[in-house]
């Protein structure tokens, strides 16, 4: 393998934005000590109805950026781009598993936007209401985001692949008052019914008011007259022109739940000046957009990277982008090659785990496709691997495409560590140096910077535009959990170490959360589930390397009197997770134990539990436990 450093083409730094690390440099340092010019100067391109008093206010840990603007983040997405002269200009290029095509120009957008937003207020939603969307990957899911934005509504997405349990929760905390969905969508050539999941997690106490239904697969739903509606239905009583109103640049845009180490998903709160600058910004410089790009970023809406690398970020900068509903490797692994052909896709966006399934699916579904239209690759949800990430340079960028490996997080609304592709010299598993106004660092418990090489907490030490402002109706679990480490800097729960270049890698989680396909998952969530069957008592669960998801899900689990331990049960078990959360969480493997390490107060010791799914042994002290031996025992039965 060759992991020496990769510099960017004399005709890529030639052509790029940021062509030069002096450039670099300059712009950066300017954004650290003189921020409130850089992200002025950078917020001035975009379309503001009342401009702003102050850029920064900023009391710990509470920022509220481009005080008392008015602004309309969907007006920013569409409408400045018609006035613009670009509305015939397409926006999304959309491809259903099936082979549907659609095109929507940037016009057509305004329209369908339009429609969706009439719709919502003849519903009776109004500035500040709750939205829940539970959709396919199809150009509605896009629509209805936008739709809410263009109104002051407050959207929150929820992934197409959770359980109904998981929309219930996310119903209770955010008392969504109407919830946009499908009667369902196609995944590995299976129709996903989603309609009949939002059916079950009404069936919980809620507030929502209204359902409506678009339509694409076209199979039976149930329909509850009085709260369901076909969008087709409600469509030709509404008009297809939505003029836009500014709001305050700190009024709320969404609510996207996330997990933490507690039980229960946590609402990060996004606001809409900020938000939409840092989208912005990012997309600009980091894909290096050009006007006749044609860009591809393979997440899911229901994500964070869907929220602002497929619908904010792409279409406030004018972005033509493909929108795929399916699944990688329908009907085999050479899907995505072919679609990157088909559009003649310049700018590639997707996650490690999905490179590592490619690379397992061989090289002769690759080379079946003209992908030579790509100029730029990028990675996101996880640090990669060398060996994924030489693999990905050499046979799908031809070794002629810089690769931006992103690291940035749900909290912070955009990416915050990745190289600027015109003019940084990469290094396979780094994430390189900081963007522009991203003050990070690495501290030890001392709170003192971490000398090179040395792994420590990675804090972001001055505030960013699209940074969370807060955790939903939790103001002291946002202090505690991202606040109170080091003060008036920003934890944000990864390891990271620096080399002698000055450049980051990310080496993991520090707290009890999972990334399983690049997606977090709290451990305590998967414990709860299990935990809801009659026949368990107790369970610990833990990630295990895994070659391809990066992790997998290991679970140890106690039995109540009564039950025995069965393949049978272990069915169960898992059906019984995929119900509560959804099939993205079901255990890889589940172990019975008589008992768990933990510590004599109770403590359960998962680092313990990790050490064993990972190495087969444990070596790290057991002295605290209160029965030391339990590991023993856990151990002979990991080995059966």
């Amino acid at each position: 393998m060759d992991y020496s450093l990769k510099s960017p083409s004399i005709h890529f730094k030639k052509n790029a934005r940021i062509s030069s690390i002096e450039e670099y440099q300059e712009l950066y340092q300017e954004s650290i000590t003189n921020p409130d010019t850089f992200w002025a100067r950078e917020a001035s391109e975009l379309a503001w109805q009342k401009p702003w008093d102050e850029v920064l206010q900023w009391e710990a840990p509470d920022a509220k950026w481009f005080t008392n603007a008015k602004v309309n983040v969907s007006e920013n997405c569409i409408d400045r781009h018609i006035i613009a002269g670009k509305g015939d200009k397409t926006a999304i290029l959309w491809e259903g598993e099936l082979g549907e095509k659609r095109e929507i120009s940037y016009k057509q957008l305004q329209v369908e936007v339009s429609r969706v937003a009439n719709v919502l207020k003849a519903k009776g939603i109004i500035a500040g209401d709750k939205v829940l969307i539970y959709m396919p990957m199809i150009p509605e899911a896009a629509f209805a985001m936008l739709a809410c934005a263009r109104i002051g509504a407050v959207h929150t997405v929820v992934f197409g692949g959770f359980a109904a349990d998981a929309i219930s929760d996310r119903l209770a905390d955010s008392q969504a008052k109407l919830i946009m969905t499908s009667d369902g969508g196609y995944r590995r050539g299976k129709v996903i019914e989603l309609k009949a999941v939002v059916d079950k997690a009404l069936e919980q106490p809620n507030c929502v008011e209204s359902v409506i239904v678009f339509e694409r697969t076209k199979q039976g739903v149930d329909m509850l007259v009085g709260r369901d509606d076909w969008y087709h239905d409600l469509v030709p009583s509404v008009s297809d022109d939505c003029p836009t109103q500014g709001f305050d640049s700190e009024h709320p845009l969404f609510i996207l739940y996330t997990s933490g180490s507690t039980g229960k998903p946590k609402g990060i709160l996004h606001t809409s000046g900020g938000y939409l600058v840092g989208t912005y910004v990012t997309s600009k410089y980091i894909f290096d957009l050009k006007d006749d790009d044609i860009y591809w970023c393979t997440a899911d809406v229901g994500w964070i990277t869907g929220h602002s690398y497929i619908v904010y970020g792409p279409l406030a900068n004018g972005a033509t982008q493909v929108m795929y509903e399916g699944a990688p490797n329908y009907p085999d692994f050479g899907r995505f090659w072919e679609i990157i052909e088909r559009y003649k896709v310049s700018i590639f966006y997707t996650a490690p785990t999905a490179i590592r399934a490619f690379i397992k699916a061989g090289d002769d579904l690759v080379d079946k496709s003209d992908i030579s239209s790509l100029r730029l690759l990028g990675t996101v949800g996880e640090p990669i691997n060398p060996e994924a990430w030489d693999w990905y340079y050499h046979k799908i960028g031809q070794g002629n495409c810089p690769i931006v490996d992103t690291w940035w997080q749900t909290e912070t609304g955009a990416i915050m560590i990745a190289p600027l592709p015109g003019c940084m010299d990469t290094k396979p598993g780094s994430a390189t140096l900081p963007f522009f106004g991203i003050d990070a660092d690495i501290l030890d418990e001392q709170g003192n910077t971490c000398s090179t090489g040395e792994v420590g907490k990675l804090v972001i030490k001055q505030p960013w535009p699209s940074m969370l402002r807060g955790i939903y109706k939790n103001p002291q679990r946002f202090k505690e959990q991202y606040w109170s480490d080091y003060p008036n800097y920003y934890t944000v729960g990864d390891g990271a170490m620096r080399d002698e270049d000055g450049c980051i890698w990310i080496t993991g989680r520090l707290d009890d959360v999972l990334n399983i396909s690049g997606h977090r998952l709290g451990t305590a969530e998967v414990e709860s589930a299990l935990v809801e069957h009659d026949a368990v008592s107790e369970a610990a669960v833990v990630g295990k390397p895994h070659d391809i998801k990066g992790e997998s899900i290991v679970a140890f689990v106690i039995l109540k009197d009564g039950f025995e331990d069965s393949d049978e049960l272990i069915i169960k078990l898992k059906a019984q997770v995929v119900k509560s959360i959804g099939a993205l969480a079901r255990p890889d493997e589940i172990y019975i134990v008589p008992g768990l390490p933990k510590t004599r107060s109770g403590k359960i010791m998962r680092r313990l539990l990790k050490e064993l799914v990972k190495t087969g042994a444990v070596t790290g002290n057991v002295t605290t436990l209160e029965d030391s031996s339990i590991i023993d025992t856990i151990i002979d039965i990991v080995a059966l």
